[in-house]
Protein backbone atom coordinates (compact mmCIF):
# COMPACT_ATOMS: atom_id res chain seq x y z
CA UNK A 1 0.00 0.00 0.00
CA UNK A 2 1.54 3.61 -1.33
CA UNK A 3 2.58 5.45 1.58
CA UNK A 4 3.35 9.01 2.88
CA UNK A 5 5.40 10.63 5.36
CA UNK A 6 4.10 13.25 7.67
CA UNK A 7 5.73 14.40 10.83
CA UNK A 8 5.04 16.17 14.02
CA UNK A 9 7.94 18.04 16.63
CA UNK A 10 7.80 14.31 17.95
CA UNK A 11 9.30 12.78 14.72
CA UNK A 12 7.90 11.66 11.56
CA UNK A 13 5.45 8.15 11.02
CA UNK A 14 4.71 6.71 7.09
CA UNK A 15 0.72 6.83 7.00
CA UNK A 16 -1.01 4.77 4.78
CA UNK A 17 -1.77 7.41 1.87
CA UNK A 18 -5.82 6.15 1.17
CA UNK A 19 -6.70 7.57 4.90
CA UNK A 20 -7.56 11.41 5.24
CA UNK A 21 -6.17 11.55 8.69
CA UNK A 22 -2.80 12.51 9.44
CA UNK A 23 0.00 11.86 11.81
CA UNK A 24 -1.33 13.65 15.54
CA UNK A 25 -4.25 11.01 14.78
CA UNK A 26 -2.17 8.66 13.75
CA UNK A 27 -0.53 8.84 17.79
CA UNK A 28 -3.45 8.74 19.03
CA UNK A 29 -4.84 5.63 17.67
CA UNK A 30 -1.78 4.36 18.81
CA UNK A 31 -2.28 5.86 22.53
CA UNK A 32 -5.81 5.10 23.17
CA UNK A 33 -7.16 2.15 22.57
CA UNK A 34 -9.74 1.95 25.65
CA UNK A 35 -13.30 2.05 25.13
CA UNK A 36 -13.65 0.60 21.77
CA UNK A 37 -15.99 3.71 20.72
CA UNK A 38 -14.69 5.43 18.13
CA UNK A 39 -15.82 9.19 17.21
CA UNK A 40 -17.52 7.68 14.40
CA UNK A 41 -19.96 6.07 16.65
CA UNK A 42 -21.29 9.11 17.24
CA UNK A 43 -22.18 11.03 13.72
CA UNK A 44 -23.41 13.96 15.59
CA UNK A 45 -20.61 15.09 17.28
CA UNK A 46 -18.44 15.31 14.14
CA UNK A 47 -20.89 16.80 12.12
CA UNK A 48 -20.75 19.58 15.17
CA UNK A 49 -16.94 19.46 15.09
CA UNK A 50 -17.00 20.17 11.31
CA UNK A 51 -19.75 23.19 12.14
CA UNK A 52 -17.32 25.01 14.05
CA UNK A 53 -14.49 24.78 11.89
CA UNK A 54 -16.66 25.98 8.85
CA UNK A 55 -17.73 28.79 11.38
CA UNK A 56 -14.22 29.36 11.71
CA UNK A 57 -13.24 29.69 8.52
CA UNK A 58 -16.10 31.90 7.35
CA UNK A 59 -15.00 34.50 10.56
CA UNK A 60 -10.83 33.92 9.60
CA UNK A 61 -11.95 35.42 5.68
CA UNK A 62 -13.87 38.02 6.89
CA UNK A 63 -10.99 39.63 9.22
CA UNK A 64 -9.00 38.70 5.95
CA UNK A 65 -7.00 36.18 7.69
CA UNK A 66 -7.74 33.43 5.48
CA UNK A 67 -7.29 33.01 1.79
CA UNK A 68 -10.33 33.03 -0.56
CA UNK A 69 -9.67 29.90 -2.04
CA UNK A 70 -8.15 28.18 1.25
CA UNK A 71 -11.30 29.19 2.78
CA UNK A 72 -13.92 27.48 -0.04
CA UNK A 73 -11.51 24.38 -0.20
CA UNK A 74 -12.20 24.51 4.11
CA UNK A 75 -15.44 25.25 3.49
CA UNK A 76 -16.45 22.59 0.93
CA UNK A 77 -15.08 20.27 3.29
CA UNK A 78 -16.86 20.76 5.75
CA UNK A 79 -19.96 20.81 3.78
CA UNK A 80 -18.78 16.91 2.58
CA UNK A 81 -18.81 15.88 6.17
CA UNK A 82 -21.46 17.56 7.52
CA UNK A 83 -23.51 15.42 4.93
CA UNK A 84 -21.87 12.16 6.10
CA UNK A 85 -18.63 12.27 4.08
CA UNK A 86 -15.48 11.15 5.18
CA UNK A 87 -16.85 9.51 8.86
CA UNK A 88 -15.10 6.08 8.96
CA UNK A 89 -12.08 8.70 8.88
CA UNK A 90 -13.14 9.56 12.21
CA UNK A 91 -10.82 6.94 14.20
CA UNK A 92 -9.71 8.38 17.94
CA UNK A 93 -11.02 6.28 20.81
CA UNK A 94 -13.70 8.70 22.80
CA UNK A 95 -12.01 8.51 25.69
CA UNK A 96 -8.41 9.92 25.76
CA UNK A 97 -5.35 12.14 27.04
CA UNK A 98 -5.07 15.65 26.07
CA UNK A 99 -7.96 17.69 27.47
CA UNK A 100 -9.54 16.54 23.11
CA UNK A 101 -6.70 17.80 21.59
CA UNK A 102 -6.33 14.27 19.51
CA UNK A 103 -10.06 14.22 18.64
CA UNK A 104 -9.66 17.69 17.37
CA UNK A 105 -6.82 17.44 15.41
CA UNK A 106 -8.64 14.54 13.87
CA UNK A 107 -11.31 16.69 12.61
CA UNK A 108 -8.52 19.39 11.62
CA UNK A 109 -6.33 16.88 9.66
CA UNK A 110 -9.29 15.06 7.86
CA UNK A 111 -10.75 18.46 6.82
CA UNK A 112 -7.00 19.77 5.59
CA UNK A 113 -6.39 16.58 3.37
CA UNK A 114 -10.06 16.71 1.97
CA UNK A 115 -9.47 20.53 0.90
CA UNK A 116 -6.23 19.55 -0.46
CA UNK A 117 -7.60 17.19 -2.65
CA UNK A 118 -10.39 20.25 -3.37
CA UNK A 119 -7.83 22.32 -4.52
CA UNK A 120 -5.66 20.04 -6.59
CA UNK A 121 -3.05 18.85 -4.14
CA UNK A 122 -2.64 15.58 -2.91
CA UNK A 123 -2.73 14.62 1.04
CA UNK A 124 0.01 15.81 3.45
CA UNK A 125 0.79 18.58 1.50
CA UNK A 126 0.21 20.66 4.20
CA UNK A 127 2.21 24.31 2.46
CA UNK A 128 -1.26 24.56 0.55
CA UNK A 129 -3.50 23.90 3.35
CA UNK A 130 -2.09 23.22 6.63
CA UNK A 131 -4.38 21.23 9.67
CA UNK A 132 -3.30 23.70 12.37
CA UNK A 133 -2.10 26.73 10.50
CA UNK A 134 -5.12 27.06 8.55
CA UNK A 135 -8.35 24.84 9.65
CA UNK A 136 -7.80 25.35 14.00
CA UNK A 137 -6.50 29.30 12.70
CA UNK A 138 -7.66 31.22 15.17
CA UNK A 139 -8.82 28.24 17.82
CA UNK A 140 -7.66 26.01 20.28
CA UNK A 141 -8.56 22.08 21.51
CA UNK A 142 -9.87 24.72 24.16
CA UNK A 143 -12.62 26.20 22.86
CA UNK A 144 -13.15 24.53 19.68
CA UNK A 145 -13.55 20.92 21.54
CA UNK A 146 -16.23 22.07 23.78
CA UNK A 147 -17.85 24.18 21.55
CA UNK A 148 -18.23 21.39 19.12
CA UNK A 149 -19.46 19.36 21.95
CA UNK A 150 -21.98 21.67 23.09
CA UNK A 151 -23.52 21.65 19.39
CA UNK A 152 -23.84 18.10 19.22
CA UNK A 153 -25.61 18.12 22.67
CA UNK A 154 -28.20 20.41 21.54
CA UNK A 155 -28.81 18.53 18.82
CA UNK A 156 -29.05 15.35 21.40
CA UNK A 157 -31.16 16.44 22.99
CA UNK A 158 -33.66 17.94 21.03
CA UNK A 159 -33.91 14.04 19.95
CA UNK A 160 -34.07 12.88 23.13
CA UNK A 161 -37.20 15.01 23.82
CA UNK A 162 -38.84 13.83 20.44
CA UNK A 163 -38.18 10.37 21.57
CA UNK A 164 -40.08 10.90 25.24
CA UNK A 165 -42.66 12.56 23.31
CA UNK A 166 -43.27 9.38 21.57
CA UNK A 167 -43.55 7.91 24.85
CA UNK A 168 -45.72 10.63 26.40
CA UNK A 169 -48.39 9.76 23.58
CA UNK A 170 -48.38 6.25 24.18
CA UNK A 171 -49.32 6.55 27.74
CA UNK A 172 -51.83 9.44 26.98
CA UNK A 173 -53.64 6.96 24.50
CA UNK A 174 -53.92 3.85 27.23
CA UNK A 175 -55.04 6.75 29.61
CA UNK A 176 -57.82 7.37 27.42
CA UNK A 177 -58.42 3.93 26.24
CA UNK A 178 -58.51 2.73 29.94
CA UNK A 179 -60.24 5.89 31.38
CA UNK A 180 -63.15 3.64 32.77
CA UNK A 181 -61.30 0.73 34.22
CA UNK A 182 -62.03 0.29 37.50
CA UNK A 183 -59.14 -0.38 39.80
CA UNK A 184 -57.49 -0.73 43.50
CA UNK A 185 -55.09 2.06 44.52
CA UNK A 186 -51.82 1.16 46.40
CA UNK A 187 -49.75 2.66 48.69
CA UNK A 188 -46.78 0.96 50.43
CA UNK A 189 -47.82 -1.92 48.18
CA UNK A 190 -50.84 -2.02 50.30
CA UNK A 191 -54.50 -1.41 48.94
CA UNK A 192 -55.23 2.70 49.54
CA UNK A 193 -58.14 3.52 47.30
CA UNK A 194 -60.05 3.09 44.39
CA UNK A 195 -58.85 4.89 41.04
CA UNK A 196 -58.72 3.88 37.35
CA UNK A 197 -56.07 2.62 35.33
CA UNK A 198 -56.60 5.57 33.28
CA UNK A 199 -55.43 7.85 35.57
CA UNK A 200 -52.71 5.55 36.39
CA UNK A 201 -51.63 5.71 32.72
CA UNK A 202 -52.41 9.41 32.54
CA UNK A 203 -50.44 10.19 35.56
CA UNK A 204 -47.14 8.19 33.28
CA UNK A 205 -47.80 10.99 30.60
CA UNK A 206 -47.81 13.48 32.98
CA UNK A 207 -44.31 12.29 34.47
CA UNK A 208 -42.58 11.62 30.94
CA UNK A 209 -43.99 15.62 30.06
CA UNK A 210 -42.64 17.61 33.36
CA UNK A 211 -39.47 15.57 32.01
CA UNK A 212 -39.32 16.70 28.45
CA UNK A 213 -39.68 20.13 29.81
CA UNK A 214 -36.93 19.81 32.16
CA UNK A 215 -34.75 18.40 29.23
CA UNK A 216 -35.35 21.47 27.17
CA UNK A 217 -34.66 23.74 30.03
CA UNK A 218 -31.30 21.59 30.37
CA UNK A 219 -30.40 22.51 26.52
CA UNK A 220 -30.81 26.49 26.66
CA UNK A 221 -28.30 25.71 29.07
CA UNK A 222 -25.43 24.67 26.41
CA UNK A 223 -25.96 27.30 24.05
CA UNK A 224 -23.81 29.44 25.48
CA UNK A 225 -20.26 29.06 24.16
CA UNK A 226 -16.41 29.52 24.84
CA UNK A 227 -15.66 29.64 20.91
CA UNK A 228 -12.94 32.64 20.77
CA UNK A 229 -11.49 31.75 24.13
CA UNK A 230 -8.35 29.85 22.59
CA UNK A 231 -6.95 28.08 24.82
CA UNK A 232 -7.59 29.55 28.67
CA UNK A 233 -10.35 32.36 27.94
CA UNK A 234 -7.82 35.33 27.08
CA UNK A 235 -8.09 34.91 23.19
CA UNK A 236 -4.46 34.57 22.47
CA UNK A 237 -3.87 34.41 19.13
CA UNK A 238 -7.50 35.18 17.73
CA UNK A 239 -7.97 38.47 16.36
CA UNK A 240 -9.95 40.97 18.62
CA UNK A 241 -12.91 40.56 16.76
CA UNK A 242 -13.24 37.05 16.31
CA UNK A 243 -15.35 35.99 19.10
CA UNK A 244 -18.76 38.04 17.54
CA UNK A 245 -18.03 37.19 14.23
CA UNK A 246 -17.49 33.46 14.92
CA UNK A 247 -20.61 33.54 17.17
CA UNK A 248 -22.76 35.03 14.36
CA UNK A 249 -21.26 32.64 11.46
CA UNK A 250 -22.02 29.51 13.87
CA UNK A 251 -25.54 30.86 14.48
CA UNK A 252 -25.81 30.56 10.82
CA UNK A 253 -24.20 27.62 10.31
CA UNK A 254 -25.95 25.73 12.46
CA UNK A 255 -29.29 26.95 12.93
CA UNK A 256 -29.28 27.26 16.11
CA UNK A 257 -28.88 30.13 18.99
CA UNK A 258 -25.71 29.79 20.55
CA UNK A 259 -24.43 32.50 22.23
CA UNK A 260 -20.79 33.65 23.40
CA UNK A 261 -19.82 33.95 26.78
CA UNK A 262 -19.96 37.01 28.82
CA UNK A 263 -16.63 35.59 30.95
CA UNK A 264 -14.25 33.51 28.47
CA UNK A 265 -11.98 32.80 31.32
CA UNK A 266 -14.83 31.13 33.26
CA UNK A 267 -16.50 29.21 30.30
CA UNK A 268 -12.97 27.22 29.11
CA UNK A 269 -13.11 26.02 32.71
CA UNK A 270 -16.60 25.59 33.65
CA UNK A 271 -18.56 22.05 33.38
CA UNK A 272 -21.58 23.11 35.09
CA UNK A 273 -23.95 22.78 32.45
CA UNK A 274 -22.47 19.28 31.87
CA UNK A 275 -23.57 18.48 35.41
CA UNK A 276 -26.51 19.73 34.82
CA UNK A 277 -27.82 17.82 31.68
CA UNK A 278 -26.23 14.88 33.62
CA UNK A 279 -28.44 15.49 36.42
CA UNK A 280 -32.02 15.38 34.09
CA UNK A 281 -30.84 12.42 32.74
CA UNK A 282 -30.54 10.91 35.70
CA UNK A 283 -34.04 12.21 36.97
CA UNK A 284 -35.44 10.84 33.58
CA UNK A 285 -34.01 7.66 34.36
CA UNK A 286 -35.17 7.55 38.13
CA UNK A 287 -38.42 7.99 36.84
CA UNK A 288 -38.33 5.93 33.87
CA UNK A 289 -37.22 2.90 35.97
CA UNK A 290 -39.98 3.86 38.34
CA UNK A 291 -42.78 3.30 35.86
CA UNK A 292 -40.83 -0.05 34.09
CA UNK A 293 -40.92 -1.48 38.12
CA UNK A 294 -45.02 -0.36 37.79
CA UNK A 295 -45.79 -1.96 34.58
CA UNK A 296 -43.86 -5.39 35.68
CA UNK A 297 -45.43 -5.45 38.64
CA UNK A 298 -49.04 -4.65 37.51
CA UNK A 299 -48.50 -7.31 35.06
CA UNK A 300 -47.03 -9.83 37.69
CA UNK A 301 -48.29 -13.54 38.23
CA UNK A 302 -50.16 -14.41 35.26
CA UNK A 303 -51.68 -16.43 38.38
CA UNK A 304 -50.40 -15.90 41.26
CA UNK A 305 -49.72 -11.76 40.76
CA UNK A 306 -51.51 -8.94 40.27
CA UNK A 307 -52.38 -9.31 36.73
CA UNK A 308 -53.88 -6.00 36.09
CA UNK A 309 -52.60 -5.56 32.85
CA UNK A 310 -51.19 -7.67 29.91
CA UNK A 311 -48.10 -6.76 28.35
CA UNK A 312 -47.31 -7.80 25.13
CA UNK A 313 -45.57 -11.34 24.31
CA UNK A 314 -41.80 -10.54 23.00
CA UNK A 315 -40.28 -13.82 23.31
CA UNK A 316 -40.33 -16.87 25.33
CA UNK A 317 -39.05 -16.28 29.05
CA UNK A 318 -37.61 -19.35 30.32
CA UNK A 319 -35.20 -22.17 29.03
CA UNK A 320 -36.63 -24.66 31.43
CA UNK A 321 -40.10 -23.70 32.02
CA UNK A 322 -42.15 -24.14 29.26
CA UNK A 323 -44.99 -21.21 28.79
CA UNK A 324 -43.21 -18.42 30.62
CA UNK A 325 -42.99 -14.93 29.21
CA UNK A 326 -40.95 -12.44 31.00
CA UNK A 327 -41.17 -8.57 30.78
CA UNK A 328 -38.30 -8.13 28.25
CA UNK A 329 -39.05 -4.55 27.15
CA UNK A 330 -39.49 -3.22 30.82
CA UNK A 331 -36.27 -5.19 31.82
CA UNK A 332 -34.20 -3.74 29.14
CA UNK A 333 -34.95 -0.46 29.81
CA UNK A 334 -34.37 -0.95 33.40
CA UNK A 335 -30.80 -1.61 32.81
CA UNK A 336 -30.50 1.02 30.81
CA UNK A 337 -31.25 3.48 33.76
CA UNK A 338 -28.90 1.98 35.55
CA UNK A 339 -26.11 2.76 33.37
CA UNK A 340 -27.65 6.18 32.87
CA UNK A 341 -27.33 6.57 36.72
CA UNK A 342 -23.76 5.52 36.82
CA UNK A 343 -22.49 7.76 34.07
CA UNK A 344 -24.20 10.68 35.97
CA UNK A 345 -21.58 9.53 38.61
CA UNK A 346 -19.01 9.53 36.23
CA UNK A 347 -19.79 12.78 34.67
CA UNK A 348 -19.78 14.43 38.24
CA UNK A 349 -16.22 13.34 39.52
CA UNK A 350 -15.04 14.09 36.05
CA UNK A 351 -16.45 18.00 36.25
CA UNK A 352 -15.16 18.02 39.99
CA UNK A 353 -11.60 16.83 38.78
CA UNK A 354 -10.77 19.75 36.75
CA UNK A 355 -7.97 21.99 37.93
CA UNK A 356 -7.49 25.55 37.25
CA UNK A 357 -7.72 27.00 33.54
CA UNK A 358 -9.18 24.06 31.90
CA UNK A 359 -11.07 20.78 32.72
CA UNK A 360 -9.08 17.93 30.89
CA UNK A 361 -11.85 15.03 31.57
CA UNK A 362 -14.08 16.69 28.59
CA UNK A 363 -13.47 13.55 26.77
CA UNK A 364 -15.37 11.20 29.56
CA UNK A 365 -18.27 13.84 30.46
CA UNK A 366 -18.76 13.92 26.05
CA UNK A 367 -18.67 10.27 26.35
CA UNK A 368 -20.83 9.39 28.96
CA UNK A 369 -23.23 12.25 27.94
CA UNK A 370 -23.84 11.08 24.53
CA UNK A 371 -24.14 7.26 25.86
CA UNK A 372 -26.66 7.86 28.06
CA UNK A 373 -29.12 9.57 25.37
CA UNK A 374 -28.35 7.65 23.22
CA UNK A 375 -29.29 4.90 24.97
CA UNK A 376 -32.07 6.48 26.42
CA UNK A 377 -33.56 7.47 23.11
CA UNK A 378 -34.00 3.88 21.92
CA UNK A 379 -34.98 2.63 25.10
CA UNK A 380 -37.81 4.93 25.56
CA UNK A 381 -38.71 4.74 21.92
CA UNK A 382 -38.44 0.49 22.55
CA UNK A 383 -40.67 0.88 25.71
CA UNK A 384 -43.29 2.79 23.96
CA UNK A 385 -43.86 0.67 20.33
CA UNK A 386 -42.57 -2.97 21.82
CA UNK A 387 -44.70 -2.48 25.44
CA UNK A 388 -47.14 0.40 25.93
CA UNK A 389 -48.67 0.25 22.84
CA UNK A 390 -49.85 -3.23 23.15
CA UNK A 391 -51.03 -2.98 26.90
CA UNK A 392 -54.27 -4.54 27.37
CA UNK A 393 -56.37 -4.19 30.68
CA UNK A 394 -57.81 -7.69 32.72
CA UNK A 395 -60.76 -5.47 33.25
CA UNK A 396 -62.27 -7.94 35.69
CA UNK A 397 -59.69 -8.80 38.08
CA UNK A 398 -59.30 -4.76 38.51
CA UNK A 399 -62.89 -4.44 39.83
CA UNK A 400 -62.66 -7.70 41.53
CA UNK A 401 -60.00 -6.17 43.18
CA UNK A 402 -61.66 -2.71 44.43
CA UNK A 403 -64.46 -4.54 45.69
CA UNK A 404 -62.70 -7.44 47.62
CA UNK A 405 -60.64 -4.89 48.96
CA UNK A 406 -61.30 -3.10 52.48
CA UNK A 407 -59.14 0.24 50.97
CA UNK A 408 -63.05 1.18 50.04
CA UNK A 409 -63.86 1.83 53.61
CA UNK A 410 -62.13 5.06 53.34
CA UNK A 411 -64.80 6.65 51.66
CA UNK A 412 -67.37 6.00 54.15
CA UNK A 413 -65.21 8.05 56.54
CA UNK A 414 -67.40 10.96 55.55
CA UNK A 415 -70.44 9.51 56.75
CA UNK A 416 -69.83 7.25 59.87
CA UNK A 417 -66.53 8.20 60.91
CA UNK A 418 -63.09 6.87 61.42
CA UNK A 419 -63.85 4.54 64.15
CA UNK A 420 -66.52 3.12 62.50
CA UNK A 421 -64.99 2.37 59.36
CA UNK A 422 -61.42 1.36 61.38
CA UNK A 423 -63.86 -1.36 62.97
CA UNK A 424 -65.62 -2.46 59.78
CA UNK A 425 -62.22 -2.29 58.26
CA UNK A 426 -61.32 -4.99 60.98
CA UNK A 427 -64.13 -7.55 60.67
CA UNK A 428 -63.68 -7.92 56.99
CA UNK A 429 -59.78 -8.45 57.27
CA UNK A 430 -61.36 -11.12 59.85
CA UNK A 431 -63.99 -12.86 58.38
CA UNK A 432 -63.19 -11.98 54.74
CA UNK A 433 -67.05 -10.42 54.50
CA UNK A 434 -67.00 -7.18 52.28
CA UNK A 435 -67.18 -3.48 53.73
CA UNK A 436 -70.03 -3.14 51.57
CA UNK A 437 -72.08 -6.17 53.41
CA UNK A 438 -70.75 -5.57 57.20
CA UNK A 439 -72.01 -1.99 57.01
CA UNK A 440 -75.16 -3.09 55.64
CA UNK A 441 -75.41 -5.89 57.89
CA UNK A 442 -74.70 -2.89 61.04
CA UNK A 443 -77.39 -0.55 59.63
CA UNK A 444 -75.01 2.38 59.85
CA UNK A 445 -76.29 3.11 55.75
CA UNK A 446 -78.54 2.45 53.91
CA UNK A 447 -78.69 -0.01 50.94
CA UNK A 448 -79.32 3.40 48.53
CA UNK A 449 -77.03 5.96 50.52
CA UNK A 450 -73.88 3.08 49.99
CA UNK A 451 -74.76 2.31 46.08
CA UNK A 452 -74.30 6.08 45.96
CA UNK A 453 -71.01 6.67 47.56
CA UNK A 454 -69.86 3.33 46.08
CA UNK A 455 -70.28 5.19 42.58
CA UNK A 456 -67.59 5.37 40.28
CA UNK A 457 -68.21 9.12 40.56
CA UNK A 458 -67.99 9.40 43.99
CA UNK A 459 -65.12 7.32 44.75
CA UNK A 460 -62.69 8.82 42.07
CA UNK A 461 -63.33 12.19 42.18
CA UNK A 462 -63.91 15.34 45.26
CA UNK A 463 -67.59 15.67 45.85
CA UNK A 464 -70.06 17.34 48.59
CA UNK A 465 -70.99 14.96 51.08
CA UNK A 466 -73.69 14.94 53.78
CA UNK A 467 -71.88 14.49 57.32
CA UNK A 468 -74.35 12.01 58.92
CA UNK A 469 -72.01 11.23 61.61
CA UNK A 470 -73.24 11.62 65.88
Amino acid sequence: MKKRVEHDFIGELEIDDNVYYGVQTFRALENFNITGQRLNDFPVFITALAQVKKAAALANHELGLLDSSIKDAIIKACDRIIAGEFHDQFVVDMIQGGAGTSTNMNANEVIANVALEILGHKKGEYQYCHPNDHVNLSQSTNDAYPTALRVALYERLSMLSESMAVLEESFKRKGEEFKNVLKMGRTQLQDAVPMTLGQEFSAYASMVRIDIERILDARSLIRVINLGGTAIGTGINSHPDYRNIVEKKLQEVTGRPFITATDLIEATQGTGGYVQISGVLKRVSVKLSKICNDLRLLSSGPRAGLNEINLPKMQPGSSIMPGKVNPVIPEVVNQVCFSVIGNDMTITMAAEGGQLQLNVFEPVIAYGLFSSIKMLSRAIVTLAHKCVDGITANEQICKDFVFNSIGIVTALNPYIGYENSASIAKESLQTGKSVYDIALERKLLSKEKLDEIFTLENMLNPHMYQNTKS
